[in-house]
């Protein structure tokens, strides 16, 4: 069994340090960028955030930048998610493998998880939505766990299963509505809900 986690809002409340790293990158670079509305619409791909405040043709090169600030103003103040640590810990208790499937740069990922103490079994960066299918088609996923839409889509075009938690910017309904198997609050309630689903 493989089960596949998505990363900010989902392991991790990535806010305060991706607001952190934004406001450095605002004066970095002297170009005004709402930190506050940035930390409501995470989970797509960086590039697609630069864009509402730099002109396309410094997308990439911001977007290094925004890479190369990141280990030293977001990895600290980023907190684990409530029950993240003992959902992974369940699915490896249980004889699984947890991979982390993100659209993060996957260097940083790994440093949020190590800071953590989250012990992944792999993780897999760069990837966004139905992309996250390749690598958890490639890990031989069966269910993965994130907190977006795009996260629905991701396990759905890889014929996992999709569990949805409601502690990013997407609500229950919209959840449910974008085609997600099973919704929980967060994932305090996942370790039983795997129980009742390998029982089953």
């Amino acid at each position: 069994m493989t089960v596949g986690f998505d990363l900010d809002m989902t392991l991790i409340d990535s806010r305060p340090g991706i607001k952190a790293a934004y406001e450095e990158l605002s004066a970095v670079t002297s170009t005004f960028i709402d930190t506050d509305l940035v930390i409501t619409r995470l989970g797509p791909p960086l590039e697609q955030e630069l864009a509402h405040w730099f002109p396309k043709e410094r997308i990439d090169e911001v977007g290094d930048l925004y890479r190369e600030l990141y280990p030293e103003y977001a990895i600290a103040p980023t907190p684990a998610m409530s029950g993240a640590r003992e959902a992974v810990a369940a699915v490896q208790a249980a004889g699984g493998r947890a991979v982390v499937v993100t659209a993060k740069h996957e260097p940083n990922a790994k440093l949020h998880l190590s800071h953590l103490g989250i012990e992944a079994d792999a993780v897999v960066g760069w990837l966004w939505a139905e992309a996250k299918a390749e690598a958890l088609r490639e890990y031989g996923a069966s269910v993965y766990v994130g907190d977006h839409t795009g996260d629905v889509r991701g396990a759905r075009t890889a014929g996992a299963l999709s569990v949805a938690v409601a502690t990013g910017p997407c609500g229950v309904e919209e959840l449910r509505t974008a085609g997600a198997d099973v919704v929980l609050d967060d994932l305090t309630a996942f370790p039983a809900w795997l129980a009742r689903h390998l029982e089953g």
